[in-house]
């Protein structure tokens, strides 16, 4: 049996390879050899991800885009709803996170799984509740009386995106919020300002780049809403077929200009993503959070 002093000097023994090894390793020709392996094991994500949407823009031309006045009315009705929710998400969601993050109260996990779900929960079902409870089934009935309808109307376009939307603001809110430091709070109201001059004028402003960044991912997300629009909204052109519901139409229709259509949008929505994941992150670095913090 080996005993402490034969492992000692057997370590000892072995130490002058494990530093040649290091030494290996950690000069330029083991960092460029370790860092061509990460690259090769890094490739098939990077590829998988890539060639689906690299593979549209060859298939794109100018006419894809101005040949059907369908495509041109869903682009205008999809900036115009996102732009609409997005408003409505700050409006609604701004208390929200400024409650979550200043406040603790019995049932404050129940909430924040609350805002959690519509970011987990598959948008099909997040429209068939909507339509459920808006619908005839629900508070449509009484809508009825007075005239009113919400199901297949542009309003319904709205409160499905803000529905599933809305979390990424008040996550992103609620992280700037909470990232304010307490003493300049507690300062400006030492200085004699109210809780709302004290909002609006010190934690706004420090927390603007949280801010900015959840309405930017916030109107994204909007933008390339899908399954919740199109059970709640339903595709009627022109009047609530959003960009996303737009290339799936197009798509369904099966002839060479529905699927000409259906790429230009979709080339369209990738390049706004992309755009506007690079602003998210420029205004407010990488702490962009897309996932129930724990």
């Amino acid at each position: 049996m080996a005993t402490a002093s034969d492992r000692q000097e057997s370590n000892e023994a072995r130490a002058p390879e494990r530093d040649q090894t290091a030494a290996r390793l950690s000069g330029p020709a083991g960092r460029g050899r370790v860092s061509l392996l990460v690259l090769l094991l890094c490739l098939p994500l990077l590829l998988y991800l890539a060639a689906p949407i690299l593979g549209m823009i060859p298939r794109t031309t100018f006419r894809s885009y101005v040949c059907c006045w369908q495509a041109e009315s869903a682009l205008r009705l999809s900036l115009f709803t996102a732009s609409i929710s997005l408003l409505i998400s700050i409006v609604i969601g701004t208390p929200v996170a400024y409650w979550l993050a200043h406040y603790q109260f019995r049932g404050k996990d129940a909430v924040d799984t609350l805002i959690d779900l519509p970011l987990v929960l598959p948008p099909v079902a997040a429209g068939l509740a909507l339509f459920l409870l808006f619908g005839m089934q629900g508070f449509g009935q009484l809508l009825a009386t007075h005239d009113l309808r919400i199901t297949f109307t542009r309003a319904a376009v709205i409160m499905a995106q803000v529905f599933v939307s809305s979390p990424f603001y008040v996550k992103q809110a609620r992280a700037g919020f909470e990232a304010v430091p307490r003493e300049l709070r507690l300062a400006s109201a030492t200085l004699g300002a109210g809780p709302l001059r004290t909002f609006f004028r010190v934690t706004v402003p420090l927390a603007s780049h949280a801010l900015v960044a959840g309405a930017v991912m916030t109107w994204a997300r909007a933008l390339g809403e899908f399954g919740a629009t199109l059970m709640f909204a339903g595709a009627f052109p022109g009047r609530t077929e959003t960009m996303p519901v737009a290339i799936y139409s197009n798509f369904a229709n099966a002839t060479s200009e529905g699927l000409r259509t259906s790429i230009a949008l979709a080339v369209v929505l990738v390049a706004v993503s992309f755009l506007v994941i690079i602003l998210a992150r420029r205004i407010a670095g990488r702490s962009i959070h897309f996932a129930p913090t724990a």
